[in-house]
């Protein structure tokens, strides 16, 4: 309003100076004419209408600063929520990585587990067989025969289980 005021005044006293001069009726010796004051009013009434449209001019640009403030609102809000999605895609990653890990372990952990089992399970089976099948069984067996007369090689045989 003050700056309103300010021009308002300015431009009043730019016309006065205009008036006095540059117009040859300003030289009269009896000072304004009644067209000179009808002048003077309307140029008064043009610079309320021109006050007015000043007044309203900044109305505007006020409703365009707010308008600015709530879209530079809702582009923060926008930001916050793609910054939240991001943050929950890469909590979603560091599951899937662990599941995957955890899956591994577990996969290379059972295949450590089933080979020895198995192993251990084959050579019993190995053995077995080739005691059953071989002459070592017999072997062993004609050795506990012969250690039932002979103490040495019952010494012997106790220190390897085989009596």
């Amino acid at each position: 309003m003050k700056k309103t005021y300010i021009f308002t005044a300015t431009i009043f006293h730019i016309v006065i100076i205009y008036f006095s001069c540059f117009s040859g009726e300003v030289y009269a010796g009896d000072g304004f004419t009644q067209k000179d004051r009808e002048l003077l009013i309307e140029l008064r009434v043009k610079m309320i209408e021109i006050d007015k449209r000043f007044e309203q001019i900044d109305k505007r640009f006020e409703q365009v600063d707010k308008r600015f403030e709530e879209l530079r609102e809702d582009m923060n809000k926008r930001f916050e929520q793609v910054d939240k999605r991001f943050e929950q895609m890469f909590n979603f990653l560091w599951i899937i990585t662990g599941i995957f890990t955890a899956i591994m372990v577990g996969n290379i952990g059972f295949a450590y587990w089933d080979r020895r089992t198995i192993i251990k399970k084959a050579k019993d089976e190995t053995i077995a067989e080739i005691e059953k099948e071989g002459r070592v069984r017999d072997l062993i067996n004609a050795l506990r025969e012969l250690a039932k007369n002979n103490q040495e090689i019952a010494k012997i045989l106790r220190q390897f289980n085989l009596l």
